[in-house]
């Protein structure tokens, strides 16, 4: 059988089973990873979320894995934080989520990690295994073998081991899993807190009856928002179909934007760690910037996307990052995802404050956002310099796409990495500016 070469993406190798992901390119992409670490009987660890697809695709990776000669290390169900932790934890040389996130559940995929649960994306990796995957010649079968783990324990204890647990309080705390794999996760991680727990959408369901794994769409967050009234619970928590995002609904039933978050959180580490480090992604608010220079950390803007940020973190050695998109890391935790640390520290804020979420983040709401809005552009390289054109004054980055920031609004278009979109974020000082400066790139893109 052919293998789709659409399917090796910036990140991630991603796509739609059985006609694009399939057991033969779940086996050519095991027998690739293991020649791209070029390690003779490397120990691989191999996580997989619930879809329906997954235990097929993971039979198939698997053989690949062990016909190259690799160590096996099966974790079962996982997260992708959780297999991060693993291969980080663990010491291994690699791993391997079987995962397509937030996607529909006709999709299923690779995220992949080198030892140090360092990324491994199309600059570092991906292009090469796509290249063996496709070629699809690999000599000998070797014999490598399999061995199960049973990691979330650890993981668990890992997570919790920095948190106050007697400083708790017993907040009630709406969960919504969405059907999908971070559901194996909750009722262990909670277990040892005085919270009350409504798991809402907990039963692992790979068709995703309820809704899709996609908090960032609104309307998936529908049911948690009623459920938070309904229960009078103090707040809400959603994740994505991997586990790796984490979004947050107040007590008044309002989506809490991720970059009010990182703000929130990066006010906390900066009491407990002065001078810390703190990343945030090119298309968050200058709030979170105000706030860390204000408490004298450092403010460091940064490209979007997991591998460019973990690169960036190691590089500096920065303390923690938060993306628009609800991605949250932390160097203690390999310097990947790490949604639980930045759950429980708002948790803890909130019980010794007495504080509810809308009030602690209340005064973070200075600026008007507009989010990230996308139009179907052809050439987009093209609109990017016609934009460039006629926003000459302003301060200028070419960090990631273009951006411009000028005292009372900013905006940033990128360009899609894999679809022909461009992405527009802004903000603004007032409603009322975001809305003209918002009609006018508006029009400018679309002409």
């Amino acid at each position: 059988m052919e293998i789709n070469p659409a399917i090796f993406k910036a990140y991630d190798i991603r796509g739609k089973y059985p006609g694009e992901i399939n057991e033969t390119a779940a086996y050519n992409i095991g027998r690739s990873f293991v020649g791209f670490l070029g390690i003779r009987t490397p120990k691989i660890a191999v996580g997989r979320d619930n879809r329906l697809s997954s235990p097929s695709i993971f039979k198939s990776f698997s053989q690949g894995l062990v016909d190259a000669g690799a160590q096996v290390v099966n974790l079962g169900l996982a997260t992708s934080p959780l297999l991060y932790f693993a291969v980080a934890h663990y010491g291994l040389d690699g791993g391997i989520n079987i995962t397509a996130s937030h996607n529909p559940p006709e999709f299923n995929g690779f995220k992949m990690v080198k030892s140090g649960s360092v990324p491994i994306s199309e600059t570092s990796g991906i292009l090469e295994i796509k290249k063996m995957a496709l070629a699809g010649s690999f000599g000998e079968k070797l014999k490598g073998k399999i061995s199960q783990k049973d990691a979330l324990k650890d993981y668990v204890d890992f997570n919790l081991q920095e948190v106050n647990l007697k400083a708790l309080k017993p907040l009630k705390i709406v969960v919504d899993t969405a059907n999908a794999v971070s559901g194996i996760v909750i009722p262990l991680i909670f277990k040892k807190t005085p919270f009350k727990i409504y798991h809402i959408f907990k039963k692992l369901d790979g068709s995703f009856p309820n809704h899709l794994p996609d908090p960032l769409v609104e309307e998936n967050l529908q049911g948690l928002r009623a459920q938070v009234l309904v229960k009078k619970a103090d707040l809400g928590i959603a994740f994505d179909g991997d586990g790796d995002r984490l979004f947050f609904i107040d007590e008044k039933g309002e989506i809490v934007k991720p970059d009010l978050i990182t703000a929130l959180v990066s006010q906390m580490i900066l009491e407990e760690h002065p001078g810390a480090k703190i990343l945030y992604d090119i298309r968050s608010g200058r709030i979170i910037k105000e706030t860390v220079e204000n408490l004298g950390g450092q403010a460091i803007l940064g490209r979007v996307g997991h591998s460019f940020i973990k690169e960036k973190m190691r590089q500096e050695n920065i303390f923690f990052a938060g993306e628009l998109s609800a991605h949250y890391y932390l160097a203690s935790n390999a310097f990947c995802e790490a949604p639980f640390f930045v759950a429980f520290k708002i948790l803890e804020k909130m019980s010794k404050t007495g504080q509810s979420l809308s009030s602690l983040v209340f005064p973070f709401k200075k600026y008007f956002h507009s989010g990230e809005i996308n139009f179907r552009v052809q050439d987009k390289a093209a609109k990017i310099k016609e934009i460039e054109g006629r926003y000459q004054i302003g301060e200028q980055s070419h960090l990631d796409g273009y951006r411009v920031d000028f005292s009372d609004w900013w905006f940033n278009v990128r360009p899609s990495n894999t679809e022909n979109l461009l992405r527009l974020t802004m903000e603004a000082n007032t409603q009322e500016l975001l809305e003209e400066k918002k009609k006018e790139l508006s029009a400018l893109i679309q002409s």
